[in-house]
């Protein structure tokens, strides 16, 4: 039986599961990379950098030193809409929103980044989808103070729609605890989006692990 090439790229994208995004509002600066460690050791094998208010020089600076960490564990690093950050700190791929550049456009100029985009929207996820991303974000799913200025919840029925609407990995995104992440895959989510819960725990490296085991992983 031939896989189909939605299956393949699934696969190909395992590592995405538990999709963990940085927070320096949740984990300090200073604390950031021990935390980030516990989280590694933890099974997280993607790690979206995500700090909007550091200067090119400081993201390019904290994504170099990220990068050695993250390949010590075979993770995955993506830059948060900085594809230029991205290739000169040797990072994987890219994670854009719905106002940045095309997905398709990143891909032409750097066909080896991965390409995840940030959706809210039926219309926006297909978009991506159209445009070459290789996933998407969808959210929030929950209530979350870090996701308000998008609206409501988008909830889970929502959630299903997306995933049954785009030929690619959708990954649920705000307001996600341990507990919610089986409902989260019930209703098609490949995988997780983790702020809060994770960097808020007390024993980050347990509790990615029980992230992980969600999945088959540690």
């Amino acid at each position: 039986m031939m896989t189909s090439p939605a299956f393949k790229k699934a696969s190909i994208l395992d590592f995405l599961r538990v999709y963990l995004i940085s927070d320096f509002m949740r984990v300090g600066k200073s604390r950031f990379l021990g935390a980030l460690e516990e989280a590694l050791q933890g099974g997280v094998r993607a790690l979206q950098l995500r700090e909007k208010n550091m200067s090119s020089k400081d993201l390019l600076a904290l994504a170099l030193e990220v990068n050695c960490m993250t390949k010590r564990y075979n993770t995955k690093l993506l830059i948060n809409d900085r594809a230029d950050i991205a290739v000169m700190a040797g990072a994987d791929g890219v994670h854009l929103t719905e106002a940045s550049v095309k997905a398709s456009e990143v891909k032409n100029n750097f066909p080896n980044l991965i390409v995840g985009v940030s959706t809210h929207s039926i219309e926006g996820a297909r978009l991506a989808d159209s445009q070459g991303a290789d996933f998407i974000t969808f959210s929030p799913i929950y209530e979350t103070p870090s996701k308000s200025i998008y609206g409501p919840p988008q909830g889970l029925a929502p959630l299903r729609h997306v995933t049954q609407s785009v030929h690619l990995p959708v990954l649920a995104l705000g307001g996600i605890t341990l507990n919610r992440v089986p409902e989260c895959l019930e209703h098609g989510a490949f995988g997780v989006a983790v702020i809060s819960d994770i960097w808020d725990s007390t024993d980050i490296k347990q509790h990615s692990s029980k992230y992980m085991h969600n999945f088959g992983g540690n």
